[in-house]
């Protein structure tokens, strides 16, 4: 197996959304040769000014790639593009690698490594731990399943797009982690929602509040940027609400196959599902936003200022 260099490499990229676009705009920065594709063709031509070239089929992009790489929405889109006589499988030639970095279930990773066995292919699952300015600067945490080998194999791409990459074991185990982070990341953020509206309705102003809570230990980094934005209640999409809403489910689910409870994740789970209803396109952090409204911390904070704690004369 050849490593992977920038000089020699061809690699593809399948699905240049918000999270893909700027992962191959790091993978053009250190000099890979990157052919793009996805369904809405805008967004992939946008890439042709940073020196991608732009596949017109997944199996054109396959057929000329030794590295295909994919970040895809869901599940279905990830059956889509690699199954099927016009998808990646079909098409990639034997010997070559391909790196799956959507989030869907383990067994769906385990699956898509089955069938790349059985056509002389190897299928890693190296999930994203990171928002979109990560992936613009290039410090993403890659969590990786699958073949060693391979996972090795690819550490040059790795190396450019991320801070640090793991191996986590066979097939599904790159996936399984990021379950287990994400877990930490959406509860996470619905207990910080629940204790900055405790902190509101009892009287504390809530900009200060924001401010202070973020300098403390018990915030995780991730969440830090969070209560930065929620100040100014900017909830402009990082890691969309929809996305968070599809990891509970597959959290859920996985907890269910296993035979583990997850209470916590079963309360947060609703909580996230009206905000996503409410607002699909906000930041999952939007769940700071609906407990407020839940508690109708407006209401209560005129009243406090008025009743509670009157003017001093």
């Amino acid at each position: 197996m050849r490593r992977i260099s920038p000089d020699y490499s061809r690699l593809g990229f399948v699905g240049v959304g918000a999270m893909g676009q700027r992962i191959v705009a790091r993978l053009l920065k250190s000099g890979f040769r990157v052919t793009v594709f996805d369904q809405n063709a805008a967004k992939a031509n946008g890439l042709t000014a940073s020196g991608a070239t732009v596949a017109q089929s997944i199996a054109e992009l396959a057929s000329e790639s030794e590295v295909v790489m994919s970040s895809l929405p869901n599940e279905d889109a990830v059956e889509d593009v690699h199954i099927g006589p016009r998808g990646v499988l079909a098409n990639i030639r034997r010997g070559s690698t391909i790196i799956e970095m959507s989030t869907v279930s383990p067994v769906t990773s385990r699956e898509l490594y089955r069938l790349g066995a059985a056509r002389g292919v190897s299928v890693l699952d190296v999930s994203i731990s990171g928002s979109t300015p990560a992936a613009e600067q290039g410090t993403l945490i890659l969590l990786g399943g699958g073949d060693e080998d391979s996972f090795c194999f690819a550490a040059p791409i790795f190396n450019a797009i991320s801070q640090q990459h793991f191996y986590l074991g066979p097939s599904g185990s790159g996936n399984t982690m990021k379950l287990v982070v994400n877990t930490l990341l959406g509860v996470g953020m619905q207990a910080i929602a629940e204790a900055i509206v405790l902190g509101e309705k009892a009287g504390l102003d809530r900009r200060r509040l924001l401010e202070v809570l973020s300098k403390t230990a018990v915030i995780a980094p991730a969440h830090v940027g969070k209560l930065t934005k929620a100040i100014e209640n900017d909830y402009r999409p990082q890691f969309p609400v929809g996305l968070m809403n599809k990891d509970f489910r597959l959290i859920l689910e996985t907890a269910a196959a296993v035979r583990v409870p997850m209470p916590a994740v079963s309360a947060a789970f609703p909580i996230n599902s009206a905000e996503y209803v409410e607002h699909p396109d906000d930041d999952f952090s939007a769940v700071i936003r609906l407990m407020e409204d839940l508690a109708n911390v407006n209401a209560a904070r005129a009243y406090m200022q008025d009743e509670i704690f009157p003017p001093t004369k």
